[in-house]
C-alpha cells in the first residue's frame, strides 16, 4: 500500500508538464513554479487545519491526551529550502540545457543522492533491489531524454544536479520529521508554507499577469491542487513507511505519466526509443514493488 501511494503521487506529479502546456503562452516557468507552491501551500495549510481540528475533537470525545512533539528546526529548514531550490534549479536547468537533459539529470540524480544521504545520515545501506530498480529506471529516463534531444550544457547539468539534490534533501528531511512522530498533514503544510515564503520574491518581482486570465488561474489551481497538495499528501503517506531512497526511485514513474499524457492529450507521438524507455522504467518499478523473499529460519532441534 505505501508503494502504491507513492506511485499515485508520481502520477499526479506527471500532470505538471501537460498542465503548463495547456496554460497561457506568456507565463514564465519561474513564476508558474512559484505560483504552484503558493497555491499548494495554502491548500495544505487549510487541509492541516481541518484534519487537526477533527483530531482534537475526536480526542476530546475519547478523553485521550494530545501529545505535542517539538519541531526540529534543521529538518524544517532543509525541507523548506529543498522545496524552493528545486523549483529554481529545475526551471533554470531546463532553460539552459533543455527539457530532456534537465529532466533526466534532475530525476536520475535524486534517487542516488537520497540513497547516499540516507546512508550517511542514518547508516541505512540501500538494498540490492533498490540498486537494480534505480539503474533500470534511470536508464529508461535517459532513453526518454534521448528521444527528446537537447544540447548538453555544463552549467545546465550542474543546475539539474542541484535540483536532484534539493529533491533528495526535501525527501530526507520529510522522512526525519515523520519518523519523529509528526503527522503527514502538518509536515507537508509547514515545509511548503515555508517554501512559499522563500519563493515569494519571484512572484513579487516577476510578471504574473497571466494569473489574472481564466486559463492562467485554472493552471495555477490545478498545479497547486493536484501535483502539489494531493500529490505530496500521498507522497508523505507512503514515505512514512518506506526508506527515502526507495521513495525517490518510485517517483521516477513521473516521466512515464508525462509521456503518456503528452501522447494522449497533446498529440505527441513517442518514438521506439521512448517507448522502450517507458517499459524499462516500469520494469525497474516492478522490481522495487515486488514483495521481498524472506530467508527461511532454520530451526535447531533441541
Amino acid at each position: 500500500m505505501p508503494r502504491l501511494l507513492v506511485l499515485l503521487a508520481a502520477v499526479c506529479f506527471g500532470t505538471t508538464g501537460t498542465a503548463q502546456a495547456l496554460g497561457p503562452d506568456g507565463a514564465s516557468s519561474m513564476t508558474v513554479g512559484a505560483a504552484r507552491i503558493a497555491v499548494g501551500a495554502v491548500l495544505l495549510l487549510a487541509y492541516e487545519w481541518a484534519t487537526t481540528r477533527s483530531r482534537v475533537t475526536a480526542d476530546v470525545h475519547t478523553t485521550s491526551a494530545v501529545t505535542r512533539i517539538a519541531w526540529s528546526r534543521v529538518p524544517l529548514a532543509i525541507g523548506a529550502v529543498g522545496v524552493a531550490a528545486y523549483q529554481l534549479c529545475f526551471f533554470a536547468a531546463v532553460k539552459d540545457t533543455g527539457v530532456a537533459v534537465g529532466t533526466v539529470v534532475a530525476l536520475g540524480s535524486a534517487p542516488a543522492l537520497a540513497g547516499l544521504g540516507g546512508w550517511l545520515l542514518d547508516g541505512r545501506v540501500p538494498g540490492r533491489a533498490w540498486a537494480v530498480a534505480t539503474a533500470l529506471a534511470c536508464a529508461g529516463v535517459a532513453m526518454l531524454a534521448l528521444e527528446g534531444g537537447g544540447e548538453v550544457s555544463a552549467p545546465g547539468v550542474a543546475l539539474a544536479v542541484g535540483a536532484g539534490a534539493a529533491y533528495a534533501g526535501f525527501t530526507l528531511a520529510s522522512k526525519r520529521l515523520l519518523d519523529q512522530g509528526h503527522q503527514v498533514e502538518p509536515v507537508m503544510a509547514r515545509l511548503f508554507g515555508l517554501g512559499a515564503v522563500l519563493l515569494a520574491p519571484v512572484l513579487v518581482l516577476g510578471d504574473v499577469a497571466w494569473i489574472a486570465t481564466a486559463g492562467g488561474a485554472a493552471m495555477a489551481l490545478w498545479l497547486g491542487a493536484v501535483p502539489t497538495a494531493i500529490a505530496y499528501i500521498l507522497f508523505a503517506s507512503g514515505l512514512r513507511h518506506l526508506p527515502a531512497n526507495e521513495v525517490a526511485t518510485l517517483t521516477l514513474a513521473e516521466p512515464v505519466t508525462a509521456a503518456l499524457l503528452g501522447a494522449v492529450v497533446l498529440g505527441e507521438r513517442p518514438g521506439v526509443v521512448a517507448i522502450a524507455g517507458i517499459f524499462i522504467i516500469l520494469a525497474g518499478l516492478v522490481v522495487l514493488a515486488a514483495p521481498r523473499r524472506r530467508r527461511p529460519v532454520l530451526e535447531i532441534p533441541a
